[in-house]
């Protein structure tokens, strides 16, 4: 017996097929969808009309990674997918698989694709595989002894390589709605056969009320599987009353839910994504949504430590001298961090986003460092001009260290006319403030300045 010809009850095909539930199952396997048309949401891609859905119904369909949360069908389309295109289904793990798996099941499609048959290769969290892994597939997609379905919850321009990515269409799969799962649970509990009633005396009946399933949904997040998981344990700790009813109350829902699972990555997109969100809210001094996006990174797991240095950054590039104080708030918050850690410093996150949030922003400091960086890079480095020199040795006062230098402090203004920078870059100015927050004030002082150093003009040198 081949790879291609699992016995029949272990077939996923026959169990889409209708074949008798297996009830020793999970509630959310029991309940997969078994035709496009029973596939909620994801209306983008599977709508009457949509290109997807054309492709698969007239079986025209190529190589393809479903890219999207967990829970919202990945895996399930692709079984609906080999199951209306009549093509064999082999899923394929890149968690417990590897080259040599790779190899044997290649061998088998090609022995399968020389009988006449077809072959959907699905593969599970196909991020997980290496570049050398993903290049074993290669050849097998081009040969068209496979059609490959990859399904991964990380962005594919990052995880897949960019010769398998060329040879397959990227679709983007979205976190269900919770009008969606509510659906979906209404649909586990009015189907006897496969649904959380399943096995039970048919005279069973289970109330849930409308204000619960809207809490399960919530709860759920987008992910199908969390919202069948919650209702298939909060059922199976209800008894029966004398007439065989259940009924779940808020209070057994309460015992059940746990801590809400947020979806987060700390080394993958959703690292990127949401400090993204924190950094621009904050830009755009929307404090309800910037400590939003802190809790949200909080309570998926980051680093404090790391949001910390990114609000220390913050302060420095987005507000600068428009209000000084803030990289004061920013070191404080982190410093608070590293005393006390979670959850008390938490509140000092939240603090240091607050006041970046209401601090006047200002970028002035941002660009001039940029320009000054650009010219560091693109000019030639000339020595330090001889007046700004330290002259500590009798030679170095002979070869010019120090001569014409002016100290500030002697003269009336507190200001000379010397020019401080190398010669080829003789009045470069970098640094251009703007009139909000404190920056309006360091505007004026360097008007001041100038004029000051006009009026004492080459004459004052001494």
């Amino acid at each position: 017996m081949s790879l291609f010809e699992p016995p029949l009850s272990d077939s996923p095909m026959d169990r889409l097929e209708g074949g008798a539930p297996d009830l020793s199952q999970p509630l959310a396997d029991r309940m997969r969808p078994r035709t496009l048309d029973d596939l909620l949401g994801q209306a983008h891609l599977l709508a009457p009309g949509r290109p997807l859905r054309v492709q698969i119904e007239r079986d025209q369909l190529g190589s393809i990674l479903l890219w999207g949360p967990p829970g919202v069908g990945k895996t399930t389309l692709a079984r609906i997918i080999a199951l209306q295109t009549r093509r064999r289904f082999v899923p394929f793990s890149a968690v417990t698989s590897g080259i040599k798996e790779i190899r044997e099941v290649m061998a088998a499609a090609e022995r399968a694709q020389r009988t006449g048959q077809r072959t959907i290769l699905f593969i599970d969290e196909i991020h997980r595989f290496n570049r050398a892994q993903q290049d074993a597939f290669l050849p097998y997609v081009e040969s068209g002894a496979i059609t490959l379905i990859g399904a991964t919850t990380e962005n594919p321009s990052f995880e897949v390589n960019s010769a398998l990515l060329s040879r397959s269409r990227v679709y983007v799969l979205e976190a269900l709605a919770e009008p969606e799962i509510e659906a979906l649970l209404r649909r586990a509990l009015a189907d006897r056969e496969r649904g959380v009633l399943a096995g039970r005396p048919p005279e069973t009946q289970l109330a849930v009320p409308d204000a619960l399933l809207a809490r399960i949904a919530v709860f759920a997040n987008g992910d199908a599987r969390v919202a069948l998981n919650v209702l298939e344990a909060a059922a199976a700790g209800l008894k029966p009353d004398l007439e065989s009813r259940l009924e779940l109350t808020a209070e057994l829902l309460d015992a059940t839910l746990q801590h809400k699972a947020l979806l987060y990555d700390r080394a993958g997109e959703q690292h990127f994504n949401l400090i993204s969100a924190l950094h621009k809210s904050l830009r755009n001094s929307d404090v309800d949504a910037a400590l939003y996006w802190l809790a949200r990174m909080l309570e998926g797991g980051e680093d404090p430590l790391y949001i910390a240095r990114r609000l220390v950054r913050f302060a420095s590039e987005d507000v600068g001298l428009a209000d000084p104080r803030a990289l004061e708030q920013t070191l404080a918050a982190r410093h608070a961090v590293e005393s006390i850690g979670l959850p008390e410093g938490a509140l000092a996150l939240a603090q240091a986003c607050a006041y970046l949030a209401l601090a006047p922003k200002s970028n002035a400091l941002y660009a001039a460092y940029g320009r000054v960086l650009e010219d560091v890079h693109a000019t030639r480095a000339d020595p330090v001009p001889l007046h700004l020199r330290n002259a500590p040795t009798a030679l170095m006062k002979g070869l010019g260290y120090g001569r014409d230098y002016q100290y500030a402090h002697d003269l009336e203004a507190k200001v000379a006319a010397m020019e401080c920078l190398p010669e080829n870059l003789r009045d470069r100015r970098y640094y251009q403030p703007g009139d909000t927050g404190w920056e309006k004030r360091a505007r004026e002082r360097l008007e001041e300045l100038a004029r000051l150093r006009q009026a004492v003009g080459p004459q004052a040198r001494r």
